[in-house]
């Protein structure tokens, strides 16, 4: 079968609800207690955006620069010129112009 086949087919399944207060703790809600404690307690809001490696070096920031990206470029220019410029070499090496 074709793995959109399978998707289509199976996109309109729901899971059950298995931790329901009345499953877990006869009715009264009273076994979630903890549970419902402790998400309580967790912060509220957006996370913090924390970026880190190169784009948090050079992108991200007070240091933010385009810096880098052009360093890049010419890098990636110099390295094509150095090898156009020897394969002319060799290519022109035994025979005139």
């Amino acid at each position: 079968m074709h793995a959109s086949l399978v998707r289509r087919q199976l996109g309109g399944l729901v899971p059950p609800k298995i931790a329901t207060p009345k499953s877990v703790s006869g009715g009264s809600g009273d076994g979630l207690g903890p549970l419902v404690n402790f998400y309580s307690k967790l912060p509220k809001g957006a996370a913090t955006a924390r970026v880190s490696g190169l784009k948090g070096r050079f992108f991200s920031g007070s240091n933010a620069s385009g810096a880098p990206l052009l360093a890049l470029i010419v890098g990636i220019f110099g390295l094509g010129y150095t090898i156009d410029y020897n394969m002319h070499l060799k290519h022109y090496k035994n025979h005139a112009h």
